[in-house]
């Protein structure tokens, strides 16, 4: 006949060894779910400094050549300031255009057969451009830009629709989403946007 085998009580020291195992175990569990919790939270800020501070914008189209071109990648940063030369971006349609501003509220600006662009009587500086052009312009020159609107052209001077078309116009300030500062892709062109 086979004895019963009788079940020993655990020591002390395997009662002490699977204490620290379960709370070793809570413990990973606590730190997990913080970590989680923290990245989280790090990834929503970042989503909502991307969008409302810094938007990242993929340059589409040629009308900004030679300074951006299609497929570049860009950092916008919301500003209330805009100067002759600075290359903001803007809503048009549901879409986000990227254009020059040539002229503020009550500028005039003037355009030569030529292309030279004038606001308020003073050629404007722009080393920027390689191709004069008076472009695709409907509006009747000189023009005054009217109040709380900025006057915009692209680079590429003879494919850009710009304010010099009544479709586009003079942009609201209210449709614009910032400054555009700063080239990211290609890795290769990375750098601030003059």
């Amino acid at each position: 006949m086979q004895t019963p085998k009788i079940k020993t009580l655990p020591t002390a020291l395997q009662l002490k060894t699977e204490l620290d195992r379960i709370n070793h175990k809570k413990e990973f569990r606590k730190v997990l779910k913080g970590t989680i919790i923290s990245l989280l939270a790090v990834a929503a800020i970042s989503v909502l400094i991307s969008v409302l501070f810094i938007p990242v914008l993929k340059v589409t189209g040629s009308s900004m050549e030679p300074t951006l071109a299609d497929n570049q990648y860009v950092l916008c940063l919301n500003n209330q300031k805009y100067k002759t030369g600075d290359v903001i971006a803007f809503y048009y349609n549901n879409k986000i255009l990227l254009k020059r501003v040539i002229a503020g509220p009550g500028d005039v600006v003037d355009i030569s057969e030529d292309g030279t662009v004038y606001v308020n009587g003073n050629i404007i500086s722009e080393p920027y451009i390689t191709d004069k052009s008076k472009g695709k312009c409907d509006i009747e020159l000189p023009y005054q830009v009217p109040e709380n609107r900025i006057f915009v052209m692209g680079d590429h001077r003879s494919e850009s629709v710009d304010s010099r078309s009544e479709v586009i116009g003079c942009i609201s300030k209210k449709d614009i989403v910032g400054k555009v500062t700063f080239r990211i892709y290609p890795l290769d062109e990375i750098g601030k946007i003059k």
